[in-house]
């Protein structure tokens, strides 16, 4: 076994942002099997190395299916300032609508008066309603309104937008909590759907964001933004490891269609495509 060649693919695994315990985790796998199966070859040993990562990738695509009985579905998105998730909520928006569904915003960040302008743009650009009060309102007040209005007008998803807000900071945290609790109010199942939007070039960060988002909200998906510059996105593998949650979509471009399904395959062939 050439540990010289073993150590390239953990420096190459690191540059994708996989992160330390993850790379190391994943070569000493690769070492054992690439013993087992008497395997020294370059080409071979990267053939372990996407199988590895396939497989820790495996549990985490699940494509969402927004389909329910008694409408709306309800999408609550949730991030930091800069993830890109107001940009998210609009491709997602267009997205939904191509496959024949009836959409409606609700412009729930309002401690950011562009938040809430931008929303709107995507909403007019999109031809779907947004839900929305003046700067300052109480977030779940203005979610649990764009809710009642969907529900009356039988509308089939409802994406609600919320505050960018910094995972260390309790107090905003704890208003997250608040618009989990309305809703659910409402309908014990809500949200369908807690989607947390991270930003792909953020890397190790990402990690941490997830985890205390998680302890707040109990995410159900993740959408990856950000993927056409340089990050690659590998942190989504540590995430994976340690949160198992479904990764729904990749984005991948400025443009309103470049929101893709995430596929574990074409994920980890994007990787070593340089």
């Amino acid at each position: 076994m050439d540990k010289y060649l073993l150590e390239d693919i953990e420096t190459q695994l690191l540059s994708f942002d996989v992160g330390i315990e993850a790379a190391n985790e994943i070569v000493k796998k690769i070492e054992l099997h690439a013993r087992d199966q008497d395997t020294s070859k370059s080409d071979q040993l990267m053939r372990l190395v996407k199988d590895e990562l396939e497989s820790i990738l495996e549990s985490c695509s699940a494509p969402l299916c927004t389909v329910k009985q008694h409408k709306p579905f309800v999408i609550l998105t949730v991030g930091v300032n800069g993830a890109g998730k107001t940009t998210t909520i609009g491709k997602l928006a267009k997205r939904l609508q191509s496959q024949g569904q009836s959409v409606m915003l609700a412009a729930g960040d309002t401690f950011r008066a562009a938040a809430v302008e931008q929303l709107e743009v995507w909403g007019s650009r999109n031809g779907v309603p947004v839900v929305a009060q003046q700067k300052g309102s109480d977030s779940a007040s203005v979610i649990f309104d764009a809710y009642q209005s969907a529900k009356s007008r039988h509308i089939d998803v409802l994406i609600a937008d919320t505050a960018g807000r910094l995972h260390t900071k309790d107090n905003l945290m704890n208003e997250l909590e608040k618009i989990v609790r309305v809703l659910k109010k409402q309908d014990d199942s809500l949200p369908d759907e807690i989607l947390l939007v991270l930003d792909a070039t953020t890397g190790q960060n990402a990690l941490a964001q997830a985890e205390s988002f998680n302890q707040y909200a109990e995410l159900t998906g993740i959408t990856l933004t950000k993927l056409d510059g340089t990050a690659k996105g590998g942190i989504i593998f540590a995430i994976s490891k340690k949160l198992n949650l479904p990764i729904r979509f990749v984005g991948v471009g400025e443009g309103i269609d470049d929101l893709k399904a995430f596929d574990s395959k074409l994920f980890i062939s994007a990787l070593f495509s340089d």
